[in-house]
């Protein structure tokens, strides 16, 4: 049993190795860069908790923080609506060719980031895109999806795209393992498809559903890839703080202030550990983890 036990350590070690690696030491490079302040006259000097205390008291930063926490509530019910209704229909195999429907669905989640925002730009482009000509025709002339106004839900069409299939597939195999004899006994007593669906298969995938509203909060508070690819479309509309992600890449790069945007990051950082460790204390309440 001793022998076991030390075998399976070796296991153990390669994870514990890359996660020392790529997660322990970035993070705590992260927190000493964020302790100094590098000048061009006087060099590097240690600063304490300024570049947090100037963090903290940046409207820009958390405009940005407001403003994907805005972009979660509208973003992950429509996503989270839509990605349970495909996967129901697909569990009641309502749908022919439901394998390869699933399949069509997960593809956007298979497409880099990048790709898919670089393909949305062109086709809600103000000139030559399609859904523009589409808007015009319906009566909507001069619409510019990448105006002020409009990159925000234009952003949230983008994101819904890319997440729902990868949601879906999640959503549907949690419903696949709802017992089968509980919707036929609903069936037995001729309840209609709408109360099974509400009241016996959604109550029963509430965990999973709990598990990636929690995910999917956390992702958005990360949003950077599409108003990036998009700022470069219109740039008047995407601010360089337009999510605290945006900020920090801005910051570093852009302004060329590394320890500042290493402050940002580690509050960025700070912010998610909250929601995770919040997410498992309220599951657990719920009685959802053992």
């Amino acid at each position: 049993m001793h022998g076991k036990d030390r075998r399976g350590i070796w296991f153990v070690i390669p994870f514990l190795v890359a996660f020392l690696l790529f997660m322990v030491a970035p993070l705590g490079y992260a927190i000493y860069t964020s302790l100094y302040t590098t000048k061009i006259i006087g060099g590097t000097a240690f600063s304490g908790a300024a570049n947090y205390t100037q963090t903290l008291h940046a409207g820009d930063f958390w405009s940005g923080v407001a403003r994907v926490i805005i972009f979660a509530a509208i973003q992950i019910p429509v996503m989270l609506a839509i990605a349970f209704f495909f996967a129901t229909i697909f569990d009641l195999g309502v749908v022919k060719y439901g394998r390869l429907f699933r399949t069509i669905f997960f593809i956007p989640f298979a497409v880099p980031a990048v790709v898919g925002a670089v393909m949305w730009t062109f086709l809600l482009e103000p000139q030559f895109g399609p859904f523009t000509h589409a808007a015009s025709a319906i009566g909507f002339h001069g619409v510019n999806f990448f105006s002020s106004s409009l990159v925000f839900p234009s952003i949230i069409v983008i994101v819904i795209w890319e997440w729902t299939g990868y949601n879906m597939v999640i959503l549907y195999t949690a419903l696949r393992s709802v017992p089968r004899d509980v919707v036929e006994a609903a069936i037995l007593d001729h309840a209609p498809l709408w109360k099974i669906i509400l009241r016996v298969k959604l109550p029963m995938v509430r965990p999973a559903i709990v598990l990636l509203v929690f995910l999917n909060t956390i992702g958005a508070l990360q949003l950077f890839t599409e108003p990036l690819i998009l700022s470069y479309f219109e740039p008047q509309a995407i601010s360089a703080s337009y999510t605290p992600t945006l900020y920090i890449y801005n910051t570093a790069i852009g302004g060329g202030e590394y320890n500042l945007a290493a402050a940002a990051a580690v509050v960025l950082g700070v912010v998610i550990v909250a929601i995770s460790v919040g997410s498992l204390i309220f599951r657990r309440r719920k009685g959802q983890l053992a």
